[in-house]
């Protein structure tokens, strides 16, 4: 990302925050700011670096309260947690001005696992577009699960070399489970779900823990991709399931990605 482009980012999310002071942190909209900002973080420095832990170690609200403190300590923490987001993005726009890349450097290969977010996020695109066929002929509809793997195994394809299906995690509580693409160089594995009438939030969210947890000792895999496509908006809260299951203490690094989002 260019130079002048990431501080502008940068810039927008930390007048975006300043904006939450009168708003709840529980709230929607302090939701998705940080979400944004945390994926504008990624985009610009990476997965793994300092900046992005910096801004998650940020804390809005007390470490310890009991029924008797008063919602003005809650006001306060809330509000010296957005000021110190706010300090932080300053820090890592100054700390851009000052060792970022020059504007005529080349471009940098994009980060892979935000290649994968993209396509996920434009899956539906896709699968729309097919429908619009010339002549009104047989085309791929997705009505299932295997129909979501056949087109996103597709797409992958653009991007990627080594792509392997049916891969077996170990042996997990008695039990193992089909890994949708395990992609052995980027160590990622990909895993795809499609909602439907008879799943609930709860059994989706129930599902992603038990497979976060298998594939925690998957000797391949370093991030989890659970892409969930939900064409028919199902899931009330996606950005709130997303969040829930991705913030978790094991190492292997989780991205939930719903989508499309009504």
């Amino acid at each position: 990302m260019k130079k002048q482009q990431s501080i502008e980012i940068l810039t927008r999310q930390r007048g975006a925050g300043k904006a939450l002071n009168g708003l709840s942190v529980s709230g929607p909209e302090f939701t998705k700011w940080h979400r944004d900002t945390e994926i504008a973080i990624e985009r610009i420095f990476g997965p793994q670096s300092r900046n992005l832990a910096d801004f998650r170690d940020v804390n809005y609200s007390l470490g310890f309260f009991t029924t008797s403190t008063p919602d003005s300590e809650f006001t306060i923490a809330y509000q010296n947690g957005l000021r110190n987001a706010a300090a932080v993005l300053s820090s890592m726009i100054d700390e851009i001005q000052e060792y970022g890349p020059d504007e005529d450097g080349p471009e940098e290969e994009p980060d892979k696992l935000s290649l994968i977010e993209r396509l996920c996020l434009r899956f539906h695109a896709a699968a729309r577009q097919l429908q619009q066929r010339h002549g009104q002929r047989t085309t791929l509809t997705i009505e299932d699960e295997y129909d979501v793997q056949d087109l996103l195994h597709s797409i992958l394809r653009l991007h990627f070399d080594d792509i392997r299906a049916e891969e077996w995690t170990p042996s997990y509580a008695g039990g193992s489970s089909r890994v949708d693409f395990l992609l052995k160089k980027e160590s990622i594995v990909v895993e795809v779900k499609k909602t439907r009438a008879s799943m609930k939030a709860k059994d989706l969210g129930e599902q992603l823990i038990v497979d976060r947890a298998r594939y925690e000792v998957h000797p391949d895999c370093k991030t989890l991709v659970c892409f969930v496509y939900d064409p028919e908006g199902r899931v009330g809260n996606p950005v709130g399931i997303e969040r829930d299951l991705e913030n978790h203490g094991g190492k292997l690094k989780v991205r939930v990605i719903v989508a499309p989002k009504a």
